[in-house]
């Protein structure tokens, strides 16, 4: 019997390589099949390339086509340079290291404070976008194959906009990307918009559909917690980043966790609502040992790191939880509001 699930795959830049590595494996899956896919930032990048790649080729079409994905993000090399500048990337990074070694400051924090993208002018450039307009858009939109939802900010609502169908443009993907501090914002249409994580990281209420299936795997690539409290400018400000992402994500979690409540103490009638079965897929150890730059410089080595993590835990999962798929929900809500 084929199972049906959901996927919510987060953002975190290059980290998102991890979400890559747990997709690697599903697809690997024959019995297992996507249904949807909502995702944010990486995981909207994700679910982009795997639908364009199952679209033309089925399940070693969408690997090939991650694969290719993150081929290309590797060799970006820091996404806070316009493409002019990625050749200066080797002697930055050396430079930014030895200060941040040397001194109680992030010169990305101070630069952030005194630097914007509109600085450039007309000489800036987005890195990500020749490689989002790589990808089949006649593929990423289509009405057949996982359904995709991608979350990204309005800047002036501070609403979550949540893009599908036909809207699923290179604009929305890069939207849905958009760190304000990196990159300049996205206009689609009369708004602006910024990273889809500020508002949903990732939105699930978009897979509460009475078609979809009531499985939704999340596929967690920020560390739902520190037993170190941070110190480092860096370091407290990624800290910072990293709960405020997960601040929309955890009130949706409570939201699912009072409906399966009153179901289960008889206070509304099953069928009511969806009583979602949600899962979570993670690797806490492995994220929390990066530092907080690599989700801006990412290089080979990180990416194929996080790639081959990601198997790994999608691979823990399914030795522990596949009988689960299907029947219940395998996340304790409970013990992670306790």
């Amino acid at each position: 019997m084929t199972l049906r699930i959901s996927l919510a795959l987060q953002g975190g830049g290059a980290h998102g390589a991890f979400t890559w590595g747990v997709l690697d494996r599903l697809l690997e899956d024959e019995g297992i099949e996507i249904a949807a896919i909502s995702g944010t930032s990486a995981g909207a990048l994700n679910g982009a390339a795997l639908k364009a790649g199952m679209r033309a080729g089925g399940r070693e079409g969408a690997k090939a086509s991650l694969a290719a994905l993150w081929a290309q993000v590797a060799n970006v090399g820091d996404f806070r340079m316009t493409n002019w500048m990625q050749p200066l990337y080797t002697a930055s990074r050396a430079v930014t290291d030895a200060v941040q070694a040397a001194f109680p400051v992030s010169p990305q924090g101070l630069a952030a404070q005194i630097w914007s993208p509109y600085g450039w002018g007309p000489f800036w450039e987005n890195p990500l976008e020749p490689i989002v307009r790589r990808l089949d858009f006649s593929h990423v939109c289509h009405s057949e194959g996982p359904r995709l939802f991608v979350g990204a900010t309005n800047v002036r609502t501070g609403r979550i906009r949540i893009f599908a169908g036909d809207a699923l443009t290179p604009e929305a993907l890069l939207a849905s990307t958009c760190l304000p501090t990196v990159f300049q914002a996205v206009t689609i249409g009369e708004d602006a918009y910024w990273d889809g994580g500020f508002s949903g990281n990732p939105a699930l209420f978009p897979l509460y559909e009475p078609d979809l299936p009531d499985d939704v795997m999340i596929v967690s690539i920020n560390p739902w917690q520190r037993d170190q409290v941070p110190m480092t400018p860096l370091d407290i400000q990624n800290r910072v980043n990293e709960i405020s992402f997960h601040a929309a994500l955890l009130g949706e979690l409570r939201a699912v966790n009072f409906v399966k409540r009153l179901i289960a103490e008889g206070r509304m009638e099953r069928g009511r609502m969806k009583d979602v079965a949600l899962h979570l897929v993670a690797d806490d150890s492995v994220m929390t040992a990066l530092s907080a730059s690599t989700k801006l410089t990412p290089n080979p080595g990180l990416i194929a790191q996080l790639h081959g993590a990601g198997q790994a835990a999608c691979d823990a999962f399914l030795a522990r939880h596949r009988h689960d798929l299907g029947q219940r929900g395998t996340l304790d809500l409970a013990a992670l509001f306790g």
